[in-house]
């Protein structure tokens, strides 16, 4: 989608565009062409070094990653390698009548529930706004939109080769191993995301996570102005219940439709990006946390049955995300596996005092298993419906079933959505609900 909107974009400026993709199919070639611009396989290296020498720069799409060989050729030869990031900044500080405001987000885990809460805070605030980047609108195609500001779920995809971007206010959220199969190492992943301030005006604001000590060094070298958020020893904090800002109460925790304790960080990092920027105040970031829905498949509720509190976390495709999941619960049957992305799952075990029991599945099932051999008991399952019935057995009154996989759906469905659907359905079935 990026990729597509990235070509039309170009195109759109009298921009000559050339298309490579390593698996072109019919349906892409025909959205290409539909553009005017020919979709090609990608070359072999003597075609593909004097195609990257006669252009200007190199956009990859967010998919590609940094050790791919087109990307490698043009930092080779020289050419600019830049993502819809760094296009869409650039066209926009050249906008007719100034540049709009933008305020950017990232981290491994809670990117698109701060965006969204932020956007929903500058819409409470009265100003129009979008949420694009990594979203359904990339920021490349949120330009066109009539405006008044731009809310960015920066990825590390599409943060690592930036040169211009910068936001007005940034967050990053935390950080922890996660997309090592684009990135090469974790050192290049942290580089990546450590971008998104690299480029910052002295007026600016960087927003760190105070209890995250990599990103609180990269805040220390900042060069703007700075401020951090967390549940205490911080510029924005919880204080008597309260969220709390350098000039004071914000909100009440109570307020808000669910105060996990990442939902309560969630909320002041979001709180920080507005307030810092000046583009909403305290009275609209009330009235926007009493209405905010977390978007699907993030700890959502399900339903209760048996005095048993069923979970959906399927969005949770790392470690770190189902340990901060974890921390939301005690006595937690957790249903976990999936296909691993070359991550080390042990820090799971971290939150076992937490756990009741597990239900290993998917291809990472015995991977799982031995995270937890020893410490608590372990059952396999073959199929969601499989993993449902486990945990119901497993798990007693009082206990929350929490679906949260730490590795990706591929295995068993197209995509964490599907995942999620699928455990509801097995539990909506369980409790004899209709759909």
């Amino acid at each position: 989608m990026a990729g597509l909107a990235t070509a039309r974009a170009l195109v759109d400026r009298n921009i000559d565009v050339v298309a490579v993709d390593d698996q072109p199919t019919p349906a892409k070639s025909s959205a290409m062409a539909a553009m005017g611009v020919e979709l090609r396989a990608t070359p072999d290296d003597v075609e593909l070094d004097a195609m990257i020498a006669a252009s200007t720069v190199v956009v990859p799409a967010p998919g590609v990653p940094e050790s791919h060989r087109v990307v490698r050729a043009a930092q080779r030869l020289g050419r600019r390698v830049a993502t819809e990031l760094d296009l869409a900044y650039d066209w926009e500080s050249a906008r007719v009548g100034g540049p709009r405001p933008i305020v950017a987000v990232t981290g491994t885990d809670g990117k698109t529930t701060t965006t969204l809460l932020a956007a929903a805070m500058i819409q409470a605030a009265g100003r129009a706004t979008v949420a694009c980047g990594n979203t359904e609108v990339p920021m490349v195609e949120a330009l066109a939109l009539d405006v008044d500001c731009f809310v960015v779920e920066a990825t590390s995809f599409r943060l690592a080769f930036t040169t211009t971007f910068r936001a007005d206010a940034a967050a990053w959220l935390n950080l922890a191993p996660d997309h090592l199969d684009w990135h090469e190492s974790m050192k290049t992943y942290e580089a990546a995301k450590a971008r998104l301030w690299a480029h910052v005006r002295p007026s600016d604001t960087a927003i760190g996570w105070v209890d995250d000590p990599i990103v609180m060094r990269h805040l220390a070298r900042a060069a703007c102005q700075r401020v951090t958020f967390g549940l205490d020893q911080a510029d924005y904090k919880v204080v008597d219940g309260a969220l709390t800002g350098p000039s004071g109460v914000i909100g009440q925790v109570g307020a808000t439709r669910r105060a996990l304790p990442h939902d309560v960080t969630n909320a002041l990092c979001a709180s920080a990006l507005v307030i810092e920027s000046g583009l909403a105040d305290a009275r609209s970031i009330g009235a926007a946390l009493g209405d905010f829905e977390a978007p699907h498949h993030r700890i959502e509720f399900v339903g209760q049955h048996d005095d048993i509190s069923w979970f959906d976390d399927s969005k949770a495709t790392t470690p770190h995300a189902v340990r901060t999941a974890l921390r939301g619960f005690s006595n937690v049957v957790l249903i976990a596996g999936g296909r691993n992305k070359g991550l080390d799952l042990t820090p799971i075990a971290d939150e076992s005092a937490r756990i009741r029991a597990v239900v290993a599945i998917g291809d990472a099932a015995d991977e799982v298993a031995a995270v937890f051999a020893g410490l608590r008991p372990v059952e396999h399952a073959s199929s969601m419906s499989e993993a449902v019935e486990v945990a119901r057995r497993l798990a007693r009154a009082g206990d929350t079933v929490l679906l949260s996989p730490g590795c990706t759906s591929f295995d068993w469905y197209d995509g964490y959505a599907r995942r999620g659907e699928d455990f509801t359905r097995c539990v909506r079935d369980l409790m004899g609900v209709s759909r």
